[in-house]
């Protein structure tokens, strides 16, 4: 029962990658499709900025730079853009991809429970 358990606490803790820092994508693209990781450090967020034409940029970004006014001023090209800043790790990516890792947790919790009852 003990191996079991601490089999559990250390699959678990892989998957949900505790103990690092804010990681963010980083890219500038039209796809949607990032896969370019991004350390940040502890002042930052992770911004996902889309313009009009459909072009999206992905980096980490100074949380208190998170502003429609400040942003305008660091993206002087894109004269109309939507913008989201987060804190948690990776969570600047396009929303079709972010709904599986919560799933992949869940299942993987589910099967180490069901493995550890036998």
């Amino acid at each position: 029962m003990k191996y079991s358990l601490g089999m559990c606490v250390v699959i678990c803790l892989a998957i949900l990658d505790l103990g690092s820092g804010l990681r963010c994508f980083k890219c500038t693209d039209y796809t949607g499709h990032c896969e370019s990781v991004q350390q940040c450090t502890n002042e930052d967020a992770c911004l996902s900025l889309s313009e009009k034409e459909g072009k999206t940029i992905r980096r980490c970004i100074r949380y208190t730079d998170c502003d429609n006014s400040r942003l305008a001023q660091m993206f002087p090209s894109l004269s109309v853009f939507t913008y989201r800043c987060c804190s948690s790790n990776l969570c600047n990516r396009s929303t079709a991809i972010a709904t599986k890792e919560p799933a992949l947790a869940l299942i993987g919790s589910l099967l180490i429970f069901w493995w550890s009852s036998l």
